[in-house]
């Protein structure tokens, strides 16, 4: 649920996430096609009362189930694990809704620790040890997911950057004994790690040129302007992990939840960890072929694609 100029803007965005779901699905070698939903909010919308949130909120569910389970949905920017039981009034194809609603809970804890695994797999490459001690990361974006994305690395002992267009964020920042910095300037911070966690398209020719980071690893969706972006950062030598290998964590847990066998936090915890491996071998995979991250995470995904007999987006 975002806000946008127009309904082309909204298409756009949704054939954009769906993509790279595709991707992200494959890259994690889950057994879904990928998909996203959108609901546009006008410019001059605001935010919604709680019966007209209510009512956008149906109105999407009934959009869902007349899909009959092709697509399924679940919480991302701009809902709420309790969006998502306003959802399940008028669909059965909802995932992410509480646990004592019959759920798996809050998807953004799981990414937020896939991301963790992948970001330590990247100092493993770019400095050579997964140890986050005295570490230094810049999270642009204290959401769901990078506001806990910020407790583990300070837990691990990283010193950190964080920023938020939202100022209330600031007590996250004090809390963990960060230095809050305005968005714009976070994104350029003198760190070893950037963690982009807020809306996509942070990475573009203009501020790529201005980064001060060895490394890039976040849970924004579609980080890259556009994907040509990949081969500049790595012409300044700047490590990028593909944002939609970092954060599957989410749609792993939720596919833990639709498996026969009932939900297992202990398996999702296993699978969503495993992110690590797979940032290893995509980050193996481009140094051996002599290409980029995300060339190597997209051919990764076009593979797995191929041996299930689907085609793969562009």
């Amino acid at each position: 649920m975002n806000v946008y100029d127009d309904s082309r803007a909204a298409v756009r965005d949704a054939l954009r996430l769906s993509r790279a779901m595709t991707f992200k699905a494959a890259c994690a070698d889950l057994p879904l096609g990928g998909g996203k939903g959108v609901i546009m909010l006008g410019p001059t919308d605001g935010p919604l009362a709680e019966e007209r949130r209510r009512a956008v909120l149906r109105d999407f569910g009934d959009a869902v189930d007349i899909l009959a389970g092709r697509y399924l949905t679940a919480e991302d920017v701009g809902t709420s694990m309790q969006d998502m039981t306003v959802i399940a009034e008028s669909t059965r194809h909802v995932t992410g809704r509480p646990v004592e609603r019959g759920g798996s809970g809050d998807p953004s804890l799981w990414t937020a620790l896939g991301v963790e695994s992948a970001l330590r797999v990247a100092c493993e490459r770019a400095f050579g040890s997964q140890s986050l001690e005295g570490r230094s990361v810049s999270v642009v974006g204290l959401g769901h997911v990078g506001g806990d994305l910020a407790r583990r690395l300070a837990a691990g002992g990283a010193r950190l950057v964080v920023s938020d267009v939202d100022e209330r964020k600031r007590a996250l920042a004090d809390a963990l004994g960060a230095t809050w910095a305005e968005p714009a300037q976070a994104l350029v911070a003198e760190v070893d790690v950037l963690a982009p966690c807020a809306l996509g398209g942070i990475l573009h020719h203009d501020s790529v040129g201005a980064l001060r980071c060895r490394a890039i690893c976040g849970a924004a969706n579609n980080q890259l302007a556009s994907d040509d972006i990949a081969d500049v950062l790595e012409a300044r030598g700047i490590l990028w992990v593909p944002d939609f290998v970092a954060n599957a964590g989410g749609i792993i847990n939720i596919q833990v939840e639709l498996e026969p066998e009932g939900y297992s936090p202990d398996r999702a915890d296993a699978r969503v960890r495993a992110i690590g491996d797979t940032t290893r071998t995509v980050l193996a995979q481009a140094e051996a072929t002599g290409t980029n991250p995300l060339a190597a995470a997209m051919e990764l995904a076009r593979q797995r694609l191929a041996e299930a007999g689907v085609g793969a987006a562009a």
